[in-house]
């Protein structure tokens, strides 16, 4: 948040602060060790939850109130709970004045998103939404914490802003138990945006154009010069790919013609590159399409390191046995690969990587050597220096007077709808999401047996269901403008008329993904996994043998 790419509290923060609205999140089932903490808090301080999900999910059930808005209706929710506050005079004028900037466009832009003039957009009665704001801007402390839901859509960014904006009206950040946090998505993609694997920043969250200091320190440590220009998101290789553009690529632990979007049209791009090597523990369906895979090691138990959780704290990772008989360590095959492209690195320890890390980025995590995260059993950046703790909560600063550093500012964020909306060919709209027991495209969980596993089901409403005489475990044929495939039905009682919900954890026995839509946020790169028009149909048993028979020969 403003420039640190990180949630702003701690999971202590979580059990002791007022209100918290969880915003776009199924936590329970995709965040159950942060849920944890918030259930210490509902338990133990009386902490009022606010769940604001399209779906009454296993989170919306520890809710006070279940806020059940329309899919992609996020910033007009938002947009009328600040018109709430500043109608009510229930902002924090102080803070705004010291620690902000643009609030009058910002106040200005939010006048036509009364209670009343969203309801219809949201769904939410005008009442619902007031009792909202207003908790959240009177209480003492609170905060948003948020997931997929907000992210994966056309305008992720806007989304995520207009949640921020709510925080600064009401002087809900810089302070112990109030900000906004992102719950992370994948195990350890927090401190992948730590080292710098994201196409605009440098490790430390350094910005490639806009830092000129740091891309000339850095590159008199590396060697090079940095060109203050940022790479391709993810959406914009696949372009560059599909153009011509980009001819080859390097695949490490990832497995994109399963969990993009548009799946058809990924597997095709990948099928035409002329040069595809993968770095892999499992051969995934991205891994059969290489034309080299080198088998890695399991870094999170065949090889140290380090791993940083939602709360920004940095942990060690420890070897507990050794990788297989031709998986290698990660550190190495990356290190050869540079010899033979010209560069000597030896082989550095995973331990030499990190101090390195530590040089580059000071100011970020100067003071975590291992032996103090060893010590203190992990420490939250910034640790600028081994005298300094770690960081509980960010942006204090905001709050000293005068303030030190640059304001935080509001941004104008208007409402629009999911790029796709359903029709008489498409008459639902289908969004996706996560499982408890099951973990992304399934390759680290599908294979083992489990009394919650299920396989993959088109969940419906029992209302959609009973029009088109579907019952449980009925198979049905789930089309999209982009493709089709077959499932079972599980009528379920958390979803509303013509909403339906799948996961993408079974791509082996039903691709989700060749639903989905790959319409992109322009500023992030994420596509919209969260809504796209879809339509249902009853199969017969021998379209149902032929079109699981099918599906499988794809994923052989």
């Amino acid at each position: 948040m403003f420039g640190a790419g990180g949630g702003t509290n701690s999971y202590e923060e979580v059990e002791d602060t007022d209100v918290v609205f969880l915003w776009g999140s199924n936590a329970r089932d995709a965040h159950p060790i942060w849920f944890h903490h918030l259930l210490k808090g509902i338990r133990h301080n009386d902490t009022r939850l606010y769940v604001m999900d399209p779906r009454r999910t296993s989170s919306a059930k520890w809710a006070d109130v279940w806020v059940g808005l329309r899919v992609g209706s996020d910033i007009a929710l938002a947009n009328a709970m600040a018109h709430e506050i500043i109608a009510a005079g229930l902002t924090h004028p102080g803070f705004i004045a010291n620690a902000t900037e643009g609030f009058d466009a910002y106040k200005a832009a939010v006048q036509a998103y009364s209670p009343e003039a969203v309801e219809e957009t949201t769904g939410i009665p005008a009442d619902v939404i007031r009792e909202a704001a207003r908790t959240f801007a009177t209480a003492k402390r609170a905060m948003i914490c948020w997931t997929l839901g907000i992210t994966e859509h056309h305008n992720a960014v806007d989304n995520v802003l207009s949640l921020i904006n709510l925080c600064l009206l009401t002087g809900h950040v810089g302070r112990w138990g109030s900000g906004c946090n992102p719950l992370r998505g994948q195990n350890n993609v927090q401190g992948g945006g730590d080292m710098g694997a994201i196409p605009n920043k440098l490790p430390g969250f350094q910005d490639i154009e806009q830092d000129p200091e740091a891309r000339e320190r850095i590159g008199k440590l590396w060697g090079v010069e940095i060109q203050p220009k940022y790479g391709k998101n993810l959406t914009e290789m696949l372009h560059a790919m599909e153009t011509g553009e980009m001819k080859g690529l390097f695949v490490i632990g990832e497995n994109p013609v399963q969990s993009d979007a548009d799946g058809n049209r990924v597997e095709r791009i990948f099928n035409d590159l002329e040069h595809l090597v993968v770095q892999e523990i499992f051969l995934t369906k991205t891994a059969q399409l290489a034309h080299v895979v080198f088998p890695a090691a399991a870094t999170w138990c065949e090889g140290d390191g380090t791993v940083t959780n939602s709360e920004r704290r940095v942990q060690r990772v420890r070897k507990a046995r050794s990788a297989p008989d031709g998986a290698r360590d990660e550190l190495w095959i990356i290190s050869e690969l540079a010899r033979r492209l010209g560069h000597d690195w030896a082989t550095p320890t995973a331990e030499d990587v990190w101090n390195s890390f530590r040089v580059v980025a000071p100011a970020f995590g100067g003071g975590m050597s291992y032996a103090r995260l060893e010590e203190l059993g992990g420490i939250q950046w910034p640790c600028p220096d081994e005298t300094h703790a770690g960081t509980q909560y960010l942006h204090e600063r905001l709050w000293q007077q005068p303030r030190v550093g640059r304001a935080a500012p509001f941004s104008v964020t208007h409402n629009e709808p999911p790029s796709e909306q359903r029709d008489a060919t498409y008459p639902y709209l289908l969004t996706t999401g996560r499982r408890l027991e099951s973990y992304n495209t399934g390759v680290q969980t599908s294979g083992y047996g489990s009394p919650l596993h299920w396989g993959e089901s088109l969940d419906i409403s029992p209302e959609d269901a009973m029009a088109l005489q579907i019952e449980d475990g009925d198979i049905v044929r789930i089309t999209s403008r982009r493709g089709s495939v077959v499932a079972p039905a599980f009528i379920d009682t958390s979803l509303r008329e013509k909403l339906l919900f799948m996961t993408l954890h079974f791509p082996d026995e039903v691709s989700t993904n060749f639903l989905t839509i790959d319409v992109a946020d322009p500023k992030s790169g994420t596509a919209e996994f969260k809504a796209c028009a879809v339509r249902v149909d009853r199969v017969s048993a021998a379209e149902r043998e032929h079109s699981v028979a099918h599906q499988n020969s794809e994923h052989r």
